[in-house]
């Protein structure tokens, strides 16, 4: 359904610049910082470090080692184009090329094929400002939405909710929208669709106290994270979340001889939960229901009859995100509680 709405956007995406706002300046020195969440930061990235692409090719703008803690800036997702004081004339000369500026990519020694990357984000904190657009031709309904429109908030300092509109107002759950480490390739490929290395996997349950693993494909991972959100249901059905710049503290930990994963997967203090991507909702949601069987036996020993049952009694499939053509992203959750320690 949704391929016949592959927009303008997605096809400036994947043909205008090869990496935006590109300033792959080294920051490695260690710059001990407060306590923040139980930890202390070590290393510190802006929001010019950034590129655009997922590669193999692109080169670290910082180099980690194991069980580092770093503090990042992300841009929102149009790298700063749009602001708190844009209007929908914004788009006349919006460059779409600039869209996604990922911050890193950050090198963590150690970290081989076949590896698995833990990411503990331990908090992740809201700028001043977000936006929300309808852009033709993006988006669930693009058919029955063809005028662009543009919505911008303004944050309070707690951070905590955002005024929609007279008598609406939102709590704010934070989180990245797209993260994930470097594909075993050297192409430059679009950060528009999720993919086995992570990527635009828009999954509103990937907030702070979470712990992601990505299966790791080149020397030293390459983690990129950015189009940072500050709050999204899941689907993101109009194409587009509250897109807000934020700050984020997140821990890297190279797992080795872990159990093997195809694609990313995360938990935190309250479920266990897989992620699949695909071009159907269908094949999606058949693939998070086999990881989850896997993890059931391979977890928690269980034949792999009872932990289909399982699957099918306590475990939750969402649909996280159904707009970032040509792959959806489907996740399956398993609620921790019933597993008796």
């Amino acid at each position: 359904m949704i391929q016949r709405q592959l927009p303008v956007l997605l096809m400036a995406l994947g043909m205008l610049g090869v990496i935006a706002a590109c300033d792959f300046k080294a920051v490695d020195k260690q710059t001990p910082g407060p306590d923040e969440a139980g930890v202390r930061i070590q290393f510190r990235l802006d929001s010019k470090q950034t590129h655009n692409r997922f590669s193999a090719s692109i080169p670290p703008v910082l180099t980690v080692p194991s069980g580092a803690v770093i503090e990042v800036e992300t841009q929102e997702a149009t790298d700063g184009q749009i602001t708190a004081d844009s209007d929908v004339a914004v788009f006349d000369t919006l460059d779409f090329g600039r869209v996604h500026a990922l911050t890193g990519p950050v090198y963590v020694e150690g970290a081989e094929p076949g590896d698995v990357l833990a990411v503990t984000l331990h908090t992740i904190t809201v700028g001043s400002y977000g936006w929300s657009a309808i852009i033709p031709g993006f988006g669930v309904l693009a058919d029955e939405f063809p005028e662009r429109y543009l919505k911008t908030y303004k944050f309070d300092k707690n951070g905590a909710s955002v005024r929609f509109s007279d008598g609406i107002t939102i709590p704010l759950s934070p989180f990245a929208g797209v993260m994930g480490v470097a594909p075993a390739t050297d192409e430059l490929l679009s950060t528009i669709p999720p993919r086995a290395n992570g990527g635009n996997m828009d999954d509103p349950d990937i907030t702070a106290g979470t712990t992601v693993y990505f299966p790791v494909f080149v020397e030293g991972g390459l983690f990129s994270i950015g189009d940072t959100h500050a709050v999204q249901g899941h689907g993101e059905v109009s194409g587009t979340a509250i897109e807000a710049p934020m700050r984020i503290v997140y821990e890297v930990t190279v797992i080795k001889d872990a159990r093997q994963i195809r694609e990313p997967q995360y938990e935190n203090d309250r479920v266990y939960a897989v992620t699949a991507f695909a071009t159907t909702l269908d094949e999606a949601a058949g693939k998070a229901t086999r990881y989850m069987v896997d993890y059931l036996q391979a977890r928690h020993g269980l034949d792999r009859r009872e932990a289909y049952i399982l699957a099918s009694v306590a475990a939750d499939l969402k649909i996280a995100e159904m707009v970032d053509m040509p792959h959806v992203l489907v996740t399956m959750h398993i609620p921790k509680a019933i597993f008796q320690q």
